[in-house]
């Protein structure tokens, strides 16, 4: 499974979750659903890579309680709502599902699928689990406020609820590098800035035109923007600065000699794009990448395991947060990470206790960090000082890429609180596109092009 970020950033996490209808989907009272027993649990996931972790965890587990846990996983995403919705229908639920965070859980939940979870998730258990994401699965005062149009898909919750606990965290930014195609060109480490990076690039490229570059699914338009450019403008620009290019200042936004800047160093990637970069989705890219046919590919921590599953092993990468200009305003800048995966109750399971037994024992340090290992997955549990001895030199990579402070985090889940409503991301990428790596306008037109899309989106919210 992959991740498509493409429009609102957090919402097209959840993109499967758009795909559900409510008519007919609440689950059948009554039904014992599950088909467990007093001792054993039923799992669902779709994501392949976490099949076999989750199964490690379970016979664990068993050992410790007495609990069978059977693992199932259905995939792709499409195979797996129609799954769970066919499922809620005839009341043959598991007890477990794993979710989408923040969308997919909340429409389960308005439509009476997933228990609530909020009288559970708190003292050890939600200390757990990182701070930033502790609040992944809440219904918020915001998140309640969302779904009250009666079109919301979910419509019906109420304040306060939970419907799912985080089990995985990631981001995206994240470079992968071929060491053996570094190594080839006498490069043995992980480049340190953007300069640098763009050294990295030349040498690599200049050996081997054809497998040399950077591969990126350009082919959702989003990605350029929301992988590349807009962590390179935090990085360049200090948080003002980035978010003021969204705004309606025309000293500040990308038309200004700050959006300039930043749009000619994105522009720089120009010469080093793998060939037919703009035809590839995120997975074909990816698999690109990992059948050598180019040097660094662009992604997110969810990545690895995807680099994994077609052939390439953590130790042939080098993985790092997309470098930062030297000179910039924030030359170390971190990778806020976001939720990604959660755990819900379903509301048919016979046996409540023991699947909430089973969700927070896998939120277990010892447990989380043999998950990460066996799934290449970054879990939600804090695994503290010694994550680095733990969890290898590449998994490591990607949980330190989200360690820094306020200032210093470039935040992916923002952007309500600095772009105009109804700002869509995939017509800012579109244009972008345009400019790299397609050559189609300028850096000059590109600025224009984009300056006059905010003004639209905020003429238009003023209506």
């Amino acid at each position: 499974m992959r991740i498509p970020f493409t429009r609102n950033v957090r919402l097209a996490v959840v993109a499967a979750a758009t795909a559900l209808s409510l008519t007919g989907l609440s689950a059948c009272s009554g039904s014992s659903g599950s088909g467990s027993d007093a001792n054993s649990l039923e799992m669902w996931t779709f994501k392949q890579s976490h099949v076999g972790a989750l199964r490690t965890a379970a016979a664990e587990f068993k050992k410790q309680t007495g609990i069978t846990v059977k693992v199932e996983a259905y995939t792709p995403d499409d195979a797996y709502t129609t799954k769970v919705q066919s499922a809620a229908k005839t009341g043959d639920l598991p007890d477990v599902l794993e979710v989408h965070s923040d969308g997919e859980d909340r429409v389960l939940g308005a439509a009476g699928i997933l228990s609530d979870l909020s009288g559970d998730f708190k003292g050890d258990w939600a200390g757990r689990v990182q701070q930033s994401v502790q609040q992944s699965g809440l219904v918020t005062a915001q998140r309640f406020k969302d779904s009250q149009p009666a079109t919301a898909k979910d419509h019906g919750i109420k304040e306060g609820q939970r419907f799912s606990v985080p089990l995985t965290v990631g981001t995206f930014g994240i470079v992968y590098a071929n060491k053996k195609i570094l190594a080839d060109v006498g490069i043995n480490k992980a480049p340190d800035d953007w300069e640098g990076f763009l050294d990295a690039l030349s040498v690599t490229k200049a050996k081997n035109p054809a497998t040399g570059g950077l591969a990126l699914g350009l082919k959702v338009q989003s990605t350029g923007l929301n992988w590349v450019l807009q962590p390179l403008a935090f990085s360049q620009l200090g948080q003002t600065g980035y978010e003021s290019l969204f705004g309606e200042n025309k000293n500040a936004d990308f038309a200004s000699p700050n959006g300039l800047k930043v749009l000619r160093m994105y522009n720089e990637l120009t010469p080093y794009w793998m060939p037919g970069s703009q035809t590839l989705t995120i997975d074909q890219a990816d698999q690109a990448f990992a059948q050598g046919k180019a040097a660094f590919d662009v992604g997110g921590t969810f990545t690895l395991a995807f680099l994994q599953q077609n052939g390439m092993k953590p130790d042939d990468v080098f993985a790092f947060g997309l470098p930062s200009p030297k000179n910039g305003a924030i030359p170390h800048r971190a990778l806020g990470p976001l939720a990604l995966t959660g755990l819900s109750l379903t509301a048919t399971s016979g046996q409540p206790d023991n699947a909430k037994k089973w969700m927070e024992f896998l939120s277990q340090q010892k447990v989380a960090a043999q998950f990460a290992k066996d799934a290449s997955d970054v879990p939600a549990t804090e695994l503290g000082a010694d994550a680095a001895t733990v969890l290898g030199p590449t998994l490591s990579a990607l949980v330190d890429s989200f360690k820094g402070t306020p200032r210093t985090t470039y935040d992916p889940s923002r952007g309500n609180e600095f772009r105009a409503p109804g700002y869509e991301q995939d017509d800012a990428g579109a244009i972008l596109a345009d400019l790299t790596p397609l050559k189609q306008q300028s850096v000059e037109t590109t600025a224009r092009k984009l300056r006059e899309l905010n003004a639209s989106y905020w003429a238009a919210a003023r209506q």
